[in-house]
């Protein structure tokens, strides 16, 4: 494989890495970016280069799974942590003290809605959804729903923690992440947006979409690798390894900023960027 094609890769990862936490969508800003310039699906082929896109995800969920190590090993009970211990590392602004304390059966219960809807419909859209046109409906509405999620959102914050979160927003969040189904719509952006107007902080909601984002994402990738395994060689391994490590990097490094910030400039201007992006991405491609 040439070394413009490792470069490439990189590329994409970098786009991963970038945008996946920031309520932007990462799989709408790859698709742009491929699409509009790498096309990777000339050397890759449609379906290598689809699930390219949903593996090198995997960098990034090995990034969230680093920053919230102590979460994730406590929610899995193989030891507890004060609630000191759970606040991922150096993000700055300790959270309140709350007297609950977030459970596996709540994150399983905001995974159920997108994870069933996500099998049956995974076929159709990667078949029909992941193109520009399509990413481009998604960054408007997103970008709207983005919004009125800030100018709705209860004038009293509810839950300060993701400690405080009921099963009941649990749920709720779970059934709104299914917009996140379509390309561009963006995952963090509907979940956070979701959680605010059930009275969250923004940054309890960001906590939240980051810990549901490692099953689901880490699910969804380990799904298109089995369903398209015949589609990979050799020649394509080094393209995923390249956009991994990049995607992770990068991850690391963005969630780390974005969990300082998201409490101080909420979901506007991301919903004004989606909607600048989107008309300069409509007036160059179309």
């Amino acid at each position: 494989m040439e070394l413009f094609t490792i470069i490439k890769a990189i590329i994409l990862g970098i786009v991963e890495g970038l945008t996946e936490f920031a309520p932007v969508s990462s799989t709408g800003h790859m698709i742009i970016v491929d699409d509009m310039w790498l096309m990777s699906q000339e050397f890759l082929g449609k379906y290598t280069a689809n699930t390219f896109k949903v593996v090198i995800q995997l960098g990034s969920i090995l990034a969230v799974v680093i920053i919230f190590r102590n979460r994730f090993i406590d929610l899995l009970g193989l030891k507890r942590f004060s609630r000191k211990q759970l606040e991922p590392v150096s993000t700055g602004e300790p959270q309140p003290e709350t007297e609950g304390r977030l459970k596996l059966a709540q994150v399983i219960v905001g995974l159920i809605p997108a994870g069933v809807l996500g099998l049956l419909f995974e076929d159709y859209i990667d078949e029909h959804l992941f193109s520009t046109s399509t990413v481009l409906i998604g960054l408007v509405i997103g970008a709207l729903f983005m919004i009125a999620a800030d100018l709705f959102a209860p004038k009293k914050t509810k839950v300060e923690s993701v400690d405080q979160i009921t099963y009941r927003q649990a749920l709720t969040v779970g059934f709104i992440q299914c917009f996140s189904l379509w390309p561009g719509f963006s995952r963090s952006g509907s979940t956070i947006s979701g959680g605010v107007l059930l009275g969250m902080s923004h940054r309890a909601a960001a906590d939240f979409t980051f810990i549901m984002a490692v099953p689901i994402m880490a699910g969804a990738s380990l799904i298109s690798l089995v369903k398209n395994w015949q589609y990979f060689t050799l020649d394509a391994l080094p393209f995923f390894i390249a956009g991994f490590i990049s995607a992770f990097l990068f991850a690391l490094l963005s969630m780390r900023f974005f969990l300082k910030l998201i409490n101080r400039i909420k979901l506007l201007p991301f919903a004004i960027y989606r909607i600048i992006l989107a008309g300069v991405v409509y007036l160059v491609f179309f």
